[in-house]
């Protein structure tokens, strides 16, 4: 069973009745869901994740103002919930706002998750936040709304202003046009097959990245992001072809097909934003196109900072 699927059922069985019968005022004020670290909120959990931190319990997200015994109530309230569900053990609790699961403070989480209690605002706290991190602060689910504040951030960090993203997808380019286009055959050249490889690890990372961003969505921590990848709408499929190239060598067998293996794809990234209307270069170079990019963002202080400023 899924830990998504687990917390909303363990949810469903006790929490809502707890809530309903010892916390009847608190009606409509707690949002509840299960969002945060860990490969269950993203839903890529198996066999192994069992393994650690998979329990079924629940995030119950409390207001700012409510007051400290209240919420010591909810959570002596929550560890007092069965210990086994469906063959699953829940874990010991930390103090109130100390654990992943049970009673988190809205802000406590967001601040977490992203430096900022409401989430970030301006381009340079957006752009102080990795985007691994704005990952964690919007996956999993919500299984009860409650007074809207926590739905309303996630729904501000799912939208990030459109320089911010033109920001992070000119750097994006920028960085795969030098390691991919450039600098991996420069390093062959030179017989440097180690630092050719880094080159071809730095271009796929920027490619995803930038792949992500064009699909609207944030990169998740590196061991999830191919899996996140082969779930994207928009040039998801060409998660093998990546792979190929950060797990295969550099010697005369290989060279030729990742050179252009790496071309195609750029030509990939570049059709797209071409008919998205998001650059005017017309050729195969990304850095042209990665500067065209950066052309387009509105505020003069965001565009004329360095290209790579956001990443």
């Amino acid at each position: 069973m899924k830990g998504l699927e687990l917390s909303r059922k363990y949810y469903e069985a006790f929490g809502a009745p707890m809530l309903a019968a010892e916390f009847p005022e608190l009606a409509g004020t707690l949002a509840v869901g299960l969002v945060g670290p860990g490969s269950e909120c993203f839903g890529f959990d198996d066999e192994i994740s069992a393994d650690h931190d998979f329990e079924p319990g629940f995030c119950l997200f409390v207001p700012d103002e409510l007051d400290s015994r209240t919420a010591f109530r909810l959570e002596r309230a929550y560890a007092k919930l069965p210990a086994e569900f469906m063959g699953f053990s829940r874990q010991k609790i930390a103090p109130v706002g100390g654990s992943r699961r049970g009673v988190i403070r809205v802000s406590d989480f967001y601040r977490n998750k992203t430096g900022f209690a409401l989430g970030p605002d301006t381009p340079d706290e957006w752009f102080s936040v990795p985007e691994y991190a704005l990952a964690e602060a919007t996956n999993g689910e919500l299984f009860a709304p409650g007074d809207g504040l926590f739905a309303a951030i996630r729904e501000k960090l799912l939208s990030p202003p459109r320089d911010v993203r033109l920001k992070r997808l000119a750097g994006r380019l920028l960085l795969m046009a030098q390691s991919g286009q450039y600098n991996y055959g420069r390093c062959l050249a030179h017989g440097e097959t180690a630092a050719a490889q880094l080159a071809m690890n730095e271009f796929v990372t920027s490619a995803m990245g930038a792949i992500f961003l064009l699909n609207g969505r944030y990169m998740p921590y590196y061991k999830w992001s191919f899996r996140a990848l082969r779930g994207l709408p928009l040039l998801g499929d060409q998660a093998d072809i990546l792979e190929y190239l950060l797990t295969t060598g550099n010697g005369e067998d290989y060279r030729d097909f990742k050179a252009e293996s790496v071309e195609d794809l750029a030509q990939k990234i570049i059709a797209v934003l071409q008919d998205r209307g998001l650059t005017d270069a017309v050729c195969g170079d990304l850095e042209k196109h990665a500067y065209s990019v950066n052309d387009r963002i509105a505020d003069p202080d965001v565009r004329n900072r360095h290209v790579l400023a956001a990443v």
